[in-house]
């Protein structure tokens, strides 16, 4: 990732409390991890017992990247869900499987052990909490570990000894996903009507004049004493162009879908989840929601997942594709580079994209909506 992306996390430090707990001590939860209490009504709002997915309720989209409806498919997905399920994606089942391995080997460590990577305040790499908890009074039943460029100098600290044969699989892992990333983008626009040239910053041939941004977070949510009350990751959406999760086989992902409120994204053995983020959301001019979720906690299984955040050059300015503005489309978001936007992100999260946002429609009419409306319900990771 082009360090002036890192830049953004420095300019932006997330002072975040220090102590790590030792999740598989406890016999009961902390006061501190109880997001349903009545006196906390920033967070009782969303409960995780509120989750759907029950039976008879509609699932996300499962999408075989091998379908010759695949393109059309993906279109009304991310038009009408903002996440999907990819099949037949091309990632090794071996791959997916090292990279579990290796993701649950990191977090067994000992907290001391951990602790020798931590992320510093004005950091994006190493073992942490996730950042979005500074903006909740309450803590999340998780831990994360976010990898940009090599791991090489973090893996050290974790496994003197043998850190080569973690870095290899991390590194394998980055190169595919990559891969699978950009294919994915393509199919997101093309859906779109929008074709590699309508896309200055990729290059004439789609293939990237500059590399593309990104990073690994590996979060680990375990079992937990008291799961209704407490939150694995709060509700949010992703900073990103789209991201690909693979979680392993305990179900913890909830989306948010309009009219339906929360249904649970379970695992598909060696399916992968792809969703819409904030920038995707700004290229398609608002036509391609980025999807709100969050990660609730099981209270006899630990759940692993691995999530590849994919965004572009740092330095490229994103806005709305000009095939979808016109006189009765007008854009709804200016430019913005995404280091600039985890720079909003960092100061407003939920309210991110209405900050960037320009114009909404009201009675028929374009009024500038950080003037009308600054509570964006929108909410840099996912779960």
């Amino acid at each position: 990732m082009p360090s002036r992306l890192v830049d953004a996390f420095k300019s932006h430090p997330v002072h975040l409390h220090d102590k790590f707990l030792d999740f598989d001590s406890l016999q009961e939860l902390p006061d501190s991890y109880k997001w349903t209490q009545p006196d906390d009504d920033h967070h009782h709002q969303n409960p995780p017992s509120s989750a759907g997915g029950g039976a008879g309720q509609e699932s996300v989209p499962v999408i075989d990247l091998l379908d010759h409806n695949a393109l059309k498919n993906i279109g009304h997905a991310c038009k009408t869900w903002g996440v999907f399920h990819v099949t037949n994606h091309g990632i090794p089942a071996s791959l997916l499987e090292n990279i579990e391995k290796a993701s649950r080997n990191l977090f067994s460590l000992p907290v001391h052990q951990k602790v020798k990577a931590a992320r510093s305040a004005d950091g994006i790499s190493g073992y942490g909490i996730a950042r979005i908890s500074s903006f909740f009074s309450k803590l999340m039943w998780s831990e994360g570990f976010t990898i940009v460029g090599s791991p090489k100098d973090n893996f050290q600290k974790l496994w003197p000894q043998d850190y080569t044969k973690f870095c290899d699989i991390v590194e394998e892992y980055q190169l595919e996903m990559q891969k699978l990333a950009a294919k994915l983008m393509w199919l997101m626009l093309g859906s779109l009507g929008i074709a590699k040239e309508d896309v200055k910053w990729v290059g004439p041939k789609g293939d990237f004049k500059e590399p593309s941004a990104a990073a690994l977070q590996l979060n680990h949510y375990p079992a937990c004493p008291d799961p209704d009350q407490a939150m694995g990751l709060a509700a949010h959406t992703d900073s990103t162009i789209l991201t690909i999760l693979y979680q392993n086989n305990t179900s913890g992902l909830q989306v948010q879908r309009e009219g339906t409120g929360w249904v649970t994204v379970p695992p598909i053995p060696g399916a992968l989840v792809v969703n819409v983020g904030d920038l995707l959301h700004i290229l398609s001019n608002g036509l391609y929601p980025s999807v709100l979720h969050r990660a609730v906690v099981n209270r006899t299984k630990l759940r692993l997942s691995m999530a590849y955040l994919y965004g572009p050059p740092s330095s490229v300015q994103i806005s709305p594709l000009s095939k979808l503005v016109g006189p009765t489309q007008p854009p709804l978001y200016r430019a913005v580079t995404w280091n600039e936007y985890l720079g909003t992100k960092a100061k407003h999260f939920n309210k991110a994209l209405s900050r960037v946002r320009v114009c909404a429609p009201l009675n028929g009419s374009f009024v500038d909506v950080n003037e009308h409306n600054n509570n964006n319900n929108n909410s840099v990771k996912v779960g």
